[in-house]
Order: structure tokens, then sequence, then C-alpha cells
């Protein structure tokens, strides 16, 4: 039988705390991570929706110190070439941005969506097939929450060639890369983006992304 499940305004309080206080973290502890927490946050991550329950998502945990520094080789070089792109004050800007946590963060991982998935028999992709891709962020952001809720950081790191993520890691032709992410405790909480901090870039008001029809 269906049961309603209803939160109280505590609870929805908190679940405001929590995603005001979720930050894209860069600066991290070194302390090791305790057994299984990986695996029972991806655990957290697949009760995530997907189109048609589909659960396209993929996570690959590197660990092997080879790999660890082929993957930061292409950050630096790709970040490299971004820095090129700017000139003037945003140059400089960007230049003194801590963009990734490569050094110091004890977990990092990939996440991929698998395009061929079988899985959900392909209800609800055929006139959009990058609810897959979708789907799989739905994923990373509940993995993100969770990560949180337990005083952890997760920072998701987008300098990078996709093609060189895949020759690094071995993964299937049908293994689409969504994201590289560092976990690990922050080295300080805060509830202000890091680019808002740095003057880069500050947040929108909710209002100005509404479209009225």
């Amino acid at each position: 039988m269906l049961q309603r499940k209803t939160f109280d305004a505590g609870f929805r309080a908190e679940l405001a705390q929590l995603l005001t206080w979720r930050r894209d973290v860069r600066l991290f502890r070194t302390d090791p991570l305790p057994g299984g927490t990986v695996e029972r946050l991806v655990q957290a991550a697949c009760l995530a929706p997907s189109v048609g329950l589909s659960q396209p998502w993929r996570f690959v945990l590197v660990d092997e110190t080879t790999r660890r520094a082929a993957l930061r080789r292409v950050f630096e070089t790709c970040n490299a070439a971004a820095l090129a792109g700017y000139s003037g004050d945003k140059a400089e800007r960007y230049a003194r941005l801590k963009l990734a946590g490569l050094e110091t963060a004890p977990s990092q991982f990939a996440v991929f969506c698998d395009r061929s998935v079988a899985q959900g028999h392909g209800l609800g992709r055929k006139t959009m097939p990058e609810t897959l891709d979708y789907s799989v962020v739905l994923a990373i952001h509940t993995l993100w929450l969770a990560a949180r809720a337990e005083g952890l950081g997760l920072g998701w790191l987008s300098i990078l060639d996709p093609s060189e993520i895949v020759s690094a890691l071995d993964t299937p032709d049908s293994w689409h890369f969504i994201g590289y992410f560092c976990l690990g405790y922050p080295a300080a909480d805060d509830d202000t983006p890091a680019l808002e901090r740095a003057g880069w870039e500050q947040r929108c008001d909710p209002e100005s992304v509404i479209l009225r029809r």
C-alpha cells in the first residue's frame, strides 16, 4: 500500500541550510576517509531519479598514483590554455583562482553515463536521448548533498579534455564522460561560493531566471 510521507518545518529548514552550505570545494584536508565512505555515498546517488529508471551512472574510483598523475597533467595543460584565453584583469583573477583539489583530496573519482544502457528499455529518451546525461547529473547532485550532510566536501573539476580522461581511465567506448570529482574534508566551511568571494562572479536574483507566460 502506498503511504504518504510528510516532512515538518524543522526538516525543511535544515534542508534549506544543507542547500545553502553546499559548496564546490577546492581546498581539502589530507585526512583519509573512513572505509566504505565513497561506496555509501554512491548508494545515496543511486536514489536519484533517472529517465525510464535507466540508472545510467557509472563511477570510476581513481586510486592509482600513476593515473592520478596523468589526470593532473591533463588539468595543468587545459588550465594553461584556459588562462591564455583571458587578458588583463580577468587573466590576473583567473591565475589566482584555486580551481582543483587534486593535490590534497584523499578520494577522487570520475562519473560517466553509459549511453548503451539497456535498463529502462529506452523509456522517455527516444525523443530526448540527452536525458540519460541529465540523469547522471542528478545522481551527482544527490551524492553532493549526501556528502555535505556528512561534513564532506566535493569539487567538480571540469577544466579537462574528456578524450584524455577516457584514455587515462580506459573506460568502455559507450561510456560518456560527465565529470571528475575530488572528495574529502574541506579545509574550511563557507556559505558563499568561492568565485563570488574572489570577485569573479556573483549569483543572480532568482526572479531574473523566471520567464512567465
